[in-house]
């Protein structure tokens, strides 16, 4: 299941993928190795990010290591409604944009709950914190976790 605005900017959102792609080749190389390697295989990962091309390679770079990965958008206006329309038709289905109701954004995390995830990424630490303070029987099978938090 996914949600995004419009599954017509696919085709620019692939661009910007590629775009992002060429300045990033430390990435490329992490890639092909999770490729060959697949460190996360069977793994699932948790995702609460800004969703741009950067996001959109790193997350890619995950599912080619093997992560079953579900990915939310953290910020409405950092949100590339392209780069998520390209990532949905290309890389994975499963996607949920968070410029909904405060209702609609707590719903997307009880569901990234529900996967039991055993690796988050997320920006802001919403996703780490509610885990922590609301979901801590996830704890035990959690590998790790990164926040990145951009002040202000």
């Amino acid at each position: 299941m996914s949600d995004i605005k419009d599954k017509s900017l696919a085709k620019s959102g692939e661009r910007a993928h590629r775009v992002g792609e060429r300045t990033m080749p430390v990435l490329r190389q992490i890639r092909a190795r999770f490729e060959k390697e697949q460190p996360f295989k069977g793994k699932t990962l948790a995702a609460v990010l800004h969703v741009t091309a950067e996001t959109a390679n790193l997350m890619r770079t995950m599912k080619a290591g093997g992560a079953n990965v579900f990915l939310s958008a953290s910020n409405p206006l950092s949100t590339q409604d392209d780069v998520a329309a390209a990532l949905v038709r290309n890389t994975y289905s499963d996607f949920r944009d968070q410029r909904r109701e405060q209702r609609d954004f707590l719903q997307t995390h009880r569901s990234t709950h529900c996967r039991k995830p055993m690796l988050t990424m997320d920006d802001g630490a919403d996703l780490v914190s509610t885990i922590h303070q609301k979901h801590q029987e996830l704890l035990p099978m959690m590998l790790g976790g990164t926040d990145e938090t951009t002040p202000a």
